[in-house]
């Protein structure tokens, strides 16, 4: 498989997309004025302990506190056997060094966890920890044991508190000069951030994640990539540098892109983008997705569209569930949709071609970076999956809220506002001493009462015995309107 890395840097924002055989994956985005905060670690105060939910909120100079859960606090789990009482563990008032793992997303503050960490190209650093893990999906049992051989030999050579290491998946077939080299930096990180909580005010950032442009190099960056394509040479450099650090195979993948025309619009990145904020995906075989963002869930619905197969029904929702179950996957990683997803695909008569679908559907899936999991297929034929959110979703990042609707995907009709209307003036009429009255409302709906309810209004006119005059406002919004009452 072909992979490239395409790297947009522009004043105001990073922009990084992962292409495979030519087809964008992933897009990644992080605007200079509004970066992320996962990974960063900050010297908090506890400022509201709450027993029931067994959390407490932390004001870590941010705009809003942010969430720490007991279950993300450190405490001897091998001694016991149940989680203790948060209020055994924390007060109003208290000083503590929290890392986050969550964005703010919404109105939600960002998501804590004081079992902090940092990373580096092959290895993650654990502070209260001690032992070393291995990726789950560095398979090979020789490899893994290699590599915990590796990491434990060169921390009892350098005689080092040894903390606790994960090794990582680009860590397959490091060297022992590499992982070394790594450990080293993370321990230097580390102690500078020993020196920086005592010496930081509360509340303040003590360690920044690195740049997007940064972080895809030590996470995105693997043997299977072919080249990283950037357009600013002052960034290139930069990247080069920070790559000879970590990886210098990863830096020689680092070319400059020249060209007159943007990287993204050459490579078809800046039409992906647009499609994924689209709720509707055409299939190639005439069907569709529906996809629907939520802030309890994402969903999306398989449609077979204009589909009609070749032999009969049975075959035409098979092979548009197949297509269906790649491209939503792929869809899951460029919207970067997170938390729970169901996925309703065409109800299958044949066992066979449920499970043939599923397993497509968890392929496609097994390529994303982001942790994910495929709980089954419930008794309605829904397919559940959970994906770890860390950040926002490219919708999230892209858009707001429409001003018209606030976000319900719908607006009342013009028919539905003028009855509200004719409503809202009888009340005025009762309610004040007038001549006349003056009805300002949006130029649809004064239309849809000058012409289909007419005869409503001159009825109207009679029974509360005074005239209504009516005057579109162009600022107005469909289910916006003023009663005006007039005296002459």
């Amino acid at each position: 498989m072909s992979r490239e890395i395409l790297i947009n840097i522009t004043p105001m924002e990073t922009r990084v997309a992962l292409v495979e055989n030519g087809v964008p994956q992933e897009i990644s985005l992080e605007r200079n004025q509004k970066r992320g905060l996962v990974g960063n670690i900050y010297k908090g105060k506890v400022v509201r302990v709450l027993p029931g939910m067994q959390a407490a909120f932390v004001d870590i100079g941010a705009e809003r506190t942010a969430f720490l859960h007991v279950d993300d606090l450190y405490f001897d789990r091998s001694t016991d056997a149940a989680t203790p009482d948060i209020k055994t563990l924390l007060h109003d008032g208290q000083k503590i060094l929290v890392q986050v793992i969550k964005d703010p997303i919404n109105t939600k503050g960002a998501r804590l966890t004081a079992q902090l960490s940092v990373a580096a190209r092959y290895l993650v650093y654990m502070d209260k920890s001690t032992r070393t893990g291995i990726s789950q999906r560095i398979e090979d049992e020789e490899e893994r044991e290699r590599l915990k051989q590796v990491v434990e030999s060169v921390l009892a050579e350098d005689n080092q508190d040894p903390g606790g290491y994960i090794v990582r998946t680009a860590a397959e077939g490091a060297s022992a000069l590499e992982l070394k080299s790594d450990i080293r930096f993370l321990q230097r990180i580390w102690q500078d951030i020993e020196q920086a909580k005592t010496t930081t005010k509360v509340p303040s950032c003590i360690y920044s994640e690195l740049p997007l442009a940064k972080r895809v190099l030590r996470d995105m960056a693997s043997e299977d990539v072919e080249k990283i394509l950037v357009d600013s040479r002052e960034v290139l450099t930069e990247l080069v540098n920070f790559g000879n650090k970590f990886s210098p195979e990863i830096a020689n993948l680092i070319e400059h892109y020249p060209g007159e025309r943007p990287l993204f619009f050459l490579h078809g990145i800046e039409d992906e983008i647009s499609k994924a904020l689209n709720r509707s995906v055409p299939l190639k075989s005439g069907g569709h997705l529906v996809i629907d963002q939520t802030e309890a869930m994402t969903t999306i619905d398989v449609n077979t569209g204009a589909f009609v197969g070749h032999r009969n029904l049975e075959e035409t929702i098979y092979k548009t569930n197949l297509e269906a179950a790649t491209a939503a996957a792929r869809q899951v990683r460029m919207r970067n949709l997170g938390g729970i997803i169901i996925v309703d695909f065409i109800d299958m008569h044949s066992a066979e071609h449920r499970r043939q679908v599923l397993r497509t559907f968890e392929k496609a899936l097994a390529r994303d970076r982001a942790k994910n999991k495929i709980s089954g297929v419930t008794e309605l034929g829904l397919v559940q999956v959970t994906r770890k959110r860390t950040s926002e979703s490219l919708e999230q990042i892209l858009c707001e809220s429409c001003p018209t609707c606030e976000g319900r995907g719908s607006i009342k009709s013009a028919e539905t506002v003028g009855y509200e209307v004719l409503r809202e003036i009888l009340r005025v009429a009762r309610a004040y001493e007038c001549d006349q009255l003056r009805v300002l409302a949006s130029a649809a709906v004064i239309e849809r009462l000058l012409d289909e309810d007419s005869a409503q209004v001159a009825d109207l006119e009679k029974f509360i015995g005074r005239t209504i005059q009516f005057r579109a406002e162009g600022l107005f919004a469909r289910e916006q309107f003023d009663i005006i009452p007039v005296s002459e």
